[in-house]
C-alpha cells in the first residue's frame, strides 16, 4: 500500500463538519443521482465518487486542489489522498479499505 505525509495520523476529528452528510451537494443542485459520497478533509464538501455520473467528489479535487479525501459511508473507515494516490485509515485496525456495494439513490 502506498503512503503519503497527508494521511499520516488523521483522526474523525481531523475533519470538518461535512456540509451535506447525507447527499452530494452538486447532484442536489443539478437534480442528478450519486452512489455513494465522500468528504473533503479541507472543506467538508461532500461529492458523489467516481462510481456516479458525475463525479463530483474528484471534480472538486481538480478544482480546489484539496487532497485528502474519506468515504463517509456508514461502516467505511478509508481516506485517500488524491496528489499521491494512496489509502488511508481512520481506524489502526482496518489499515485498508474494504471493498463495498454500491448503493443507488
Amino acid at each position: 500500500m502506498k503512503s503519503c505525509e497527508d494521511l499520516e495520523n488523521l483522526s474523525p476529528s481531523d475533519f470538518p463538519p461535512a456540509r451535506t452528510p447525507d447527499a452530494c451537494e452538486d447532484c442536489l443542485s443539478e437534480g442528478t443521482k450519486w452512489v455513494q459520497l465522500r468528504e473533503c478533509r479541507t472543506c467538508g464538501h461532500v461529492g458523489c465518487c467516481d462510481s456516479s455520473p458525475r463525479k463530483h467528489a474528484t471534480a472538486h479535487f481538480q478544482d480546489t486542489r484539496h487532497p485528502v479525501m474519506r468515504s463517509v459511508t456508514p461502516g467505511d473507515t478509508w481516506t485517500w489522498c488524491y496528489v499521491h494516490g494512496a489509502y488511508g485509515s481512520l481506524d489502526p485496525a482496518r489499515p485498508r479499505p474494504e471493498p463495498t456495494v454500491a448503493r443507488g439513490k
